[in-house]
């Protein structure tokens, strides 16, 4: 402790010569820093908040005495702090001033590294302007080959906080903002560098929330599919659009990577932990007890002294100030690279930045159960530690080079500003050190060994000939085979399916056969008679991937695979079987509980008595607290199951049996693809009107074998809602379900129709989306839903979301104004709903166990008045109450250029003090 003048005085000193250097030396680090550093010696000594009692865990013992501020240090002064095994070096190969917080890393298919750089992260503690559009995608080359990356772009500016960054060929990536539904595609088409085209890859993605909570990590799996953190779904491009299908929760907020078998391992965020990685998401969610080893939970970081844990001091290690229990985690990798040693390999490493340390797991598997350990707990230690305060590890990154690639944000605060609120711990840590003033900077660090040289090649696969990429399936670098993969699959080039097939079938490189089999899957042009031949193969891991690559023909319509996959039931491997099990739920084959049964009988293995079990009889969902995803209530899934049997008795002869189109030769459909249809998932109006009334010709210039979808008017509305409610929500779509009066409606109001629609007709019937950019809104009174937020009333168009601020009053109002008089037709908004104020987890509590209170926010009563003016206003309906959840508000064709919401009563005077707020606001107009 800094508890006397000169000592104080001598420290600032120090440092104020060392940053002076810093930034004056070495041309390099001209860094616009935005600290400005007061000596100890002139702050207040802090103080316990106001109501804090200084016997609470979280306060008891807190050392409040004035310090000296944080401060940067260079990238050359800040790798002599770092602690590594004897062999291991670390050593820069991008930092500030060319990025700014970097989150995260991808590489493309020539080499090229892309940078996630959250430019608005926590500038302030109470993360002001976090959401202003000043963040990036930035990518960079080393030209020159001396392993420094020095040419860079600004790829893609002006972003508003972007979830993840995934290369997607040439020149192209994918993106999306925080509290938006839409992923874009980004292409720069003119070689400079800098992305000029944009285009919609898929809608219906995002979700609201912190910062922290959100989506993120979009990732191309080994498997073809592309997942995220969050969402219980994964998407996949093919020539009739983006498809999704759901899987299970895979409860992680930073990081996704997959081992040399292709499953995937999801990272936890506030856990501390790995969320998900016994066996492949997309079948579902499997309780396994005991799956970290003892004391897997206690980080063992370098003394910091500075004790900012969010916990408060029941998460200090005394007396050096460092975390006594995870509390935060980001950005995985299992190592699949060849120039470390080589006992690294299918190691899985992760940051947890609280901690300031990188932890190397060791998964060991028994009897078909996987149990992560630390490798260095014994000696109570890390892979990577820092006694730098500033080292924030937030993603981990297989490089082409071979090595182990650590970005590392160097930033003061590494926790959103809804946990560092004035009157907090974490607060008071905060404004003691001042880590809200260092801000801006980042580094990428490349770890290696000695002896072993990083790979000097540089990848070049977008200029390659297709059968140069397979060969690349063979190296010894995870990322080289992956990217292969993901290159010739993007190329759709079917004259290496040969290449790929004897390699599938007679290669003795096992990794080589397992990627050349998911290639010719990721082709369309993987036959059966492959998969069949290879869930004979000597090796159980290849008859792992042939029943999982099987499954994609067994989806397509292709039963013949049936008795493979139940007598691999049998198989005398564990994992074999486990797998066979979880292809057997996956795909409902015939007879899948007696098979189950009998394969659970024919093993004494732990991991098949419990995945048999669980399929049998599936385990109560656990509270997904801020990472869950709305279950549909026991009616809505009996209409979803009911409109199955339909499409499939009926729909699936033409829409095909996954939604994709019943192939009629020539490259033609017999009929549209429903699955990931935009049509389908539009205004309901549009599917409705068609079952009702049939469809003919052309749909959007494309011509169908079939030619006609016939009219079901005959059906009942309930018939209608339920087989249109499947498609909307099972078919690759998410979109609401259709209730029978929503039919009945439609109906009624398209008596007269005479025969079949005409698409080019039918799509001026439709009511259509007016874009908020085109609007003009206003409102009596503007709050952020969240702190750090944007206060605008536009934010009620966006997942952020909009509030009043204050109690609900009579008289509150929300206005739009259209460019030119319209004919309304639907007004939607979902009602936010908030954290009840004062509330916090308690310490130590496993996220999954919260029962979070939350508050809704929704209008109680509320009139809609329209306009044509401004000035003279009328009521167009009678009082409407609003509800938790989606409002949908039938606004009958109404014409205006205004519409005004406005409270008609007062909060009930026992209620909380309840805001009005609203999120996903959209209003639909007709022609």
């Amino acid at each position: 402790m800094l508890k006397n003048f000169s000592k104080a005085s001598l420290a600032i000193a120090l440092g104020a010569i060392a940053l002076s250097s810093f930034i004056g030396s070495n041309p390099i680090r001209q860094i616009r820093l935005q600290q400005t550093f007061f000596a100890a010696d002139t702050l207040p000594k802090p103080t316990l908040p106001e109501g804090a009692n200084p016997e609470d865990p979280d306060w008891k013992g807190i050392d409040l005495d004035p310090k000296a501020p944080v401060q940067p240090l260079t990238p050359a002064e800040e790798a002599r702090l770092f602690l590594l095994p004897p062999g291991y070096k670390i050593e820069p190969v991008l930092t500030e001033p060319a990025i700014q917080q970097p989150a995260a890393i991808s590489f493309d298919g020539n080499g090229r590294m892309y940078v996630l750089e959250l430019r608005t992260y926590m500038l302030t503690a109470d993360s002001k302007d976090e959401l202003q559009p000043t963040s990036r995608i930035s990518r960079w080359e080393d030209k020159n080959n001396d392993g420094v990356y020095e040419t860079g772009t600004a790829f893609v500016d002006n972003l508003i906080f972007p979830r993840f960054v995934l290369p997607y060929g040439k020149g192209c990536i994918l993106t999306m903002e925080s509290d938006a539904d839409n992923v874009y595609k980004y292409t720069d088409t003119n070689g400079d560098g800098k992305a000029d085209k944009k285009e919609l890859f898929t809608n219906k993605y995002g979700r609201s929330g912190n910062v922290e909570h959100q989506q993120a990590f979009l990732y191309w799996g080994m498997d073809n599919w592309l997942y995220s953190t969050v969402n219980a779904f994964r998407v996949r491009e093919t020539p009739n659009g983006v498809i999704r299908e759901k899987t299970g929760f895979n409860r992680a907020q930073w990081g996704i990577t997959h081992d040399d078998n292709g499953k995937l391992w999801f990272q936890g965020g506030a856990s501390g932990l790995p969320s998900y990685f016994q066996f492949p998401i997309h079948y579902g969610n499997f309780e396994v007890p005991n799956e970290f080893a003892k004391g897997f939970d206690v980080p063992w970081g370098a003394p910091v002294k500075l004790a900012d844990m969010q916990g408060g001091m029941d998460e200090v290690r005394q007396p050096d100030g460092s975390l006594n229990r995870v509390t935060g985690a980001a950005g995985n990798d299992v190592y699949r690279g060849d120039r470390l040693p080589a006992d690294l390999k299918g190691q899985y490493f992760y940051g947890e930045p609280v901690a300031r340390i990188v932890r190397q797991i060791n998964p060991i598997v028994t009897e078909g159960l996987t149990t992560l350990h630390n490798v260095y707990q014994d000696q109570k230690s890390e892979f990577l530690r820092s006694t730098d305060p500033l080292f924030r590890p937030v993603d981990m990154t297989t490089a082409p080079d071979g090595t182990l690639y650590i970005t590392d944000m160097y930033h003061g605060i590494i926790q959103e500003g809804q946990w560092t609120q004035k009157g907090t711990y974490l607060r008071t840590k905060i404004e003691q050190y001042q880590l809200d003033k260092v801000v801006g900077l980042g580094r990428i660090w490349r770890i290696t060994y000695e002896g072993k040289e990083r790979d000097k090649t540089r990848p070049a696969m977008y200029a390659e000939k297709s059968a140069d990429l397979v060969k690349h399936l063979t190296h010894p670098n995870g990322w080289w085979r992956d990217m292969a993969q993901q290159v010739l699959v993007q190329r759709n080039d079917l004259s290496v399916v040969p290449q790929l097939t004897t390699m599938a079938l007679t290669s003795k490189n096992s990794p080589a056969r397992t990627h050349a089999l998911w290639t010719l899957e990721g082709l369309g042009a993987l036959k059966t008679s492959v998969a069949q031949k290879m869930l004979k193969d000597a090796s159980p891991q290849l008859r792992i991937q042939a029943l999982r690559t099987g499954e994609s023909l067994y989806k397509a319509g292709d039963k013949t695979l049936e008795g493979d996959f139940k007598q691999a039931l049998a198989d005398p491997s564990t994992d074999v079987q486990i797998q066979a099990m979880l292809t057997a739920k996956f795909l409902k084959l015939p007879g899948l509980e007696e098979g189950i049964k009998a394969a659970m009988a024919s093993s004494k293995a732990a991991g098949v008595k419990l995945v048999g079990e669980q399929i049998l009889t599936p385990p109560k969902q656990r509270n997904m607290g801020p990472f869950g995803a709305p279950e549909l209530s026991a009616n809505q899934k009996a209409q979803v199951e009911r409109g199955s049997l339909i499409y499939n008795e009926l729909c699936s002869q033409c829409h095909g049996n996954n939604g994709m189109g019943t192939p009629a030769g020539n490259g033609r459909l017999l009929a549209p693809a429903l699955a990931g249809s935009q049509h389908m998932q539009a205004h309901p109006d549009y599917a409705i009107r068609v079952v009702l009334h049939g469809l003919e010709g052309p749909i959007e210039g494309k011509t169908y074998a079939g030619g006609l979808m016939a009219s079901m008017k005959e059906q009942s509305d309930e018939w209608v809602a339920d087989v249109l409610s499947y498609i909307r929500n099972g078919l690759s779509n998410d979109a609401s379900l259709i209730s029978p009066q929503q039919v009945a409606r439609v109906r009624h109001k398209t008596a007269d129709q005479k025969g079949s629609y005409q698409y080019a007709h039918l799509s001026k019937l439709i009511p259509y989306e007016l874009q908020p950019q085109t609007l003009q809104v206003t409102a009596s009174h503007t709050a952020s839903t969240r702190i750090g937020g944007n206060v605008s009333p536009a934010s009620a168009f966006t997942y952020e979301g909009w509030s009043t601020g204050k109690r609900q009053e009579k008289g509150m109002w929300y206005q739009l104004e259209f460019p030119k008089e319209v004919s309304l037709a639907e007004l939607r908004f979902t009602a936010s709903q908030t954290i009840k104020k004062g509330w916090k987890p308690t310490p130590g509590q496993p996220m999954a166990s919260m029962t979070i209170p939350f508050i809704q926010n929704y209008p109680r009563a509320f009139v809609l008045l329209v306009s044509s003016d401004g000035q003279t206003w009328h009521e167009i309906q009678p009082e409407t109450k609003g509800v938790s959840g989606d409002n949908i508000i039938s606004l009958n064709g109404t014409k205006a250029k205004f519409l005004k919401m406005q409270l008609s009563e007062n909060l009930a005077d026992d209620g909380d003090d309840i805001p009005w707020s609203m999120s996903q606001l959209k209003v639909f107009a007709q022609e």
